[in-house]
């Protein structure tokens, strides 16, 4: 039998200040949120957004001729995450989250399934890591009192491909994600990010007060 998932009394945009948080500091990433009700209001709307999309750019690291070179010559300037994040992840809903992940991350150079309370039974785990392995999904466990302890459980797998017509079919359905995609295409161009665009990364302090209150 499949015991309940223990109820928590925030809300799942809640923990999105956390994410954006750990991607830029962990991950070098900046974050936008999507908001689903911007989206034409389709059922299978959840199997094709995720919740949060991410971005590194190479400018801060690479030489400008780098860049120009990377440009002309096609290669990836950029790696493209795709977040789906879930309050409690158990065996109860690990199948449906799992694969919700996998659909509206397939356009992403790395998908990553994200939660702040994850079952820690070894059987849900080992399940968890399977799952992982074989549809190379990451796992992100967030840490609401700690922000700086949350982590990657499992790494996602790179693709250097990205699926264009899943992540077209995600712009046109998403106000959000088509400016997130600009914003991308001008900071490249500039060779500056304007880091004011993107969702806003909360102080480690701040985090922590909303954590306390959070788990309240």
């Amino acid at each position: 039998e499949v015991a309940p998932l223990k109820k928590t009394k925030y809300k799942e945009r809640e923990l999105h200040p956390f994410l954006a948080y750990f991607a830029h500091t962990f991950m070098g990433a900046y974050t936008k949120t999507i908001l689903h009700e911007k989206s034409g209001r389709r059922k299978y709307t959840q199997w094709l957004h995720p919740d949060m999309v991410g971005v590194h750019f190479p400018i801060e690291e690479w030489e400008t001729e780098v860049i120009d070179f990377a440009r002309e010559t096609g290669s990836p300037a950029v790696t493209l995450y795709s977040f789906e994040i879930k309050k409690e992840l158990g065996f109860s809903n690990l199948r449906e989250s799992f694969f919700q992940t996998v659909s509206n991350s397939s356009w992403a150079n790395e998908g990553y399934l994200v939660a702040a309370d994850i079952e820690q039974d070894a059987e849900f785990l080992a399940e968890l890591k399977r799952l992982s392995d074989a549809f190379g999904i990451g796992i992100i466990k967030l840490d609401i009192t700690d922000p700086d302890s949350s982590e990657i459980i499992f790494p996602a797998r790179h693709k250097n491909q990205i699926d264009w017509d899943t992540l077209n079919k995600l712009a046109r359905e998403n106000p959000n994600a088509k400016e997130f995609l600009r914003r991308i295409t001008v900071d490249l161009a500039t060779k500056e990010i304007r880091r004011e665009k993107y969702d806003k990364v909360p102080d480690y302090e701040k985090l922590v007060e909303l954590g306390k209150k959070m788990a309240e």
